[in-house]
């Protein structure tokens, strides 16, 4: 990444907002701040930023709204911030989008290694798609570019892929028909950065057959191998 990594936090407890930013401040990065979706969008629209911290419960638009929102325009790694713990306030997250949560109360540094972690994913990304090595990936009707980072259909419209679910989909591409199972695809996709019983590949796969499957209830091209893991099952070419 060039530079110095630029962070938004949008978090309607100043506290907690001033926290993050004298943290993340003092180790390096550059840090932007917003209460409420409306700053958020000021912010984004003045700043190229790298990632956002987002908190689930906001005041007028919550997390979840503002995340399907980011995911539907751009490709910004989002982590959230959710005061619950339970498993299905982590997969509503990654369903909207999100490439990882932190629950509160939280340890400071458990976030900037998630924080990092992220932006290590992204990074190593933008190193592998610089012009000269750009691969375009082609399997039944869509196109992968792995320089544009844009999953292109067969009429030419573009659909947008979180951070997560594009590391997932070129992982899977690069693996075609070989079984791979949950700790294979998070060593793959998050070099080991989530937690050993980690759902969210289930959670990005199931956002990946709804964008990419004719019938997600019935994946033609992701498949289920039960007890196994998935399995990418067409063959792929390489412009």
């Amino acid at each position: 990444m060039q530079g110095t990594p630029h962070i938004l936090v949008v978090d309607d407890n100043h506290e907690i907002r001033d926290l993050l930013s004298q943290f993340l401040t003092k180790d390096g990065f550059r840090v932007s701040t917003a209460p409420d979706g409306r700053a958020m969008r000021k912010v984004l629209s003045e700043s190229k930023i790298d990632l956002i911290v987002l908190d689930l419960m906001l005041p007028g638009e919550d997390g979840l709204t503002l995340c399907r929102q980011l995911r539907a325009e751009s490709s910004i790694p989002v982590i959230m911030l959710t005061a619950k713990g339970e498993e299905i306030d982590r997969v509503i997250g990654l369903e909207m989008g999100a490439d990882d949560y932190v629950a509160k109360p939280f340890s400071s540094r458990e976030l900037l290694a998630r924080i990092k972690a992220v932006l290590r994913r992204a990074e190593s990304l933008s190193q592998t798609q610089d012009p000269d090595g750009a691969v375009i990936y082609q399997f039944v009707q869509w196109k992968l570019d792995t320089y544009k980072r844009e999953l292109e259909s067969a009429d030419g419209s573009v659909v947008p892929l979180s951070t997560g679910e594009f590391d997932l989909l070129l992982t899977l591409i690069q693996h075609p028909q070989r079984v791979l199972n949950r700790d294979q695809l998070l060593d793959l996709t998050k070099g080991r950065a989530a937690a050993a019983f980690d759902r969210s590949i289930d959670t990005q796969v199931s956002r990946l057959r709804r964008k990419i499957e004719e019938d997600p209830k019935d994946p033609k091209i992701i498949k289920t191998v039960w007890g196994g893991g998935y399995i990418f099952t067409p063959a792929v070419s390489r412009e």
